[in-house]
């Protein structure tokens, strides 16, 4: 059985949560931590877009309207707005049983884990095993969840976790979302859309594709505790499922002085500079 760290982090930037996946990843790759299941959310809402992603993509006044925030990742992929969610991170090196072989071969193997995960919260999930990606949507459209890729987590066709994965020389990074509650036509209000008509369409076409844990179980959240209660039970159910499925034994921790450092040195040089964020 493989040893992991599990780190949960508390609400964070978009570019504190980037800056700290690609620390983490750093500092694997040097032998000072352990291969890593992060669980996070993000303060305040953030739009995130792929890392080849055109920043033209982005309608920056009525981001800014919204007090949203915009990000770069480290991974491809179209733009998700990260809000009412629980997000995952895995890092660790390529020689990793668990993340081994090719990109869709351990993706594959995640896959696994996180239906376990969504089953155990009693929702009726699935694994989209045709091969595409959503690169190859007929139409344009910016949103990451409008098109399952190979291997994502759906519900009656619908996808529901959103994943993304980056191998680097550093080793490997994957991570996703998982939509717990809120309107997922959100992200429509901050992207560029020709005129108004298109941006209504956009997000009818939305709710035919992509779903949320509480649209799925028909239960509605009324209280901060019971969205942070959902949030838990969600992180737990993650947990379990890396367990069940890949074989994993969890350490809980925390960053280490030095994670935290470069961190903060990946925030001020990359993760909130326009040169990073603002590539066309």
């Amino acid at each position: 059985m493989t040893t992991w760290r599990l780190i949960h982090t508390p609400p964070s930037t978009g570019a504190w949560n980037m800056a700290v996946d690609e620390s983490i990843l750093e500092h694997i790759h040097r032998g000072e931590s352990k291969p890593t299941l992060r669980l996070y959310s993000w303060n305040p809402p953030c739009l995130s877009l792929g890392h080849a992603q055109s920043f033209k993509d982005v309608d920056v006044e009525r981001l800014h309207a919204r007090g949203w925030e915009v990000v770069r990742r480290l991974t491809g992929g179209r733009a998700i707005l990260h809000t009412d969610e629980l997000t995952y991170s895995v890092a660790g090196p390529a020689e990793e049983p668990v993340l081994a072989g090719g990109v869709l071969e351990s993706y594959n193997r995640l896959a696994q884990a996180l239906l376990y995960a969504v089953q155990s919260l009693s929702v009726p999930v699935e694994i989209n095993d045709a091969v595409g990606h959503a690169s190859s949507v007929t139409h344009p459209n910016p949103v990451c969840f409008e098109v399952p890729s190979t291997y994502e987590i759906t519900v009656n066709g619908k996808k529901l976790i959103g994943s993304a994965q980056a191998r680097k020389k550093e080793g490997v990074l994957q991570h996703g979302s998982l939509p717990l509650f809120g309107d997922l036509t959100r992200i429509c209000d901050a992207l560029v859309f020709e005129n108004e008509s298109a941006r209504q369409k956009a997000k009818e076409r939305l709710l035919t594709r992509a779903t949320t844990v509480s649209t799925v179980l028909n239960t509605g959240v009324e209280s901060v505790l019971s969205v942070g209660v959902a949030w838990e039970r969600a992180a737990q159910a993650f947990v379990g499922g890396f367990e069940a499925k890949l074989g994993i034994q969890f350490e809980r921790g925390e960053m280490s002085r030095s994670e935290i450092q470069r961190a903060e040195e990946l925030v001020k040089e990359k993760y909130a500079h326009p040169s990073w964020t603002e590539r066309s």
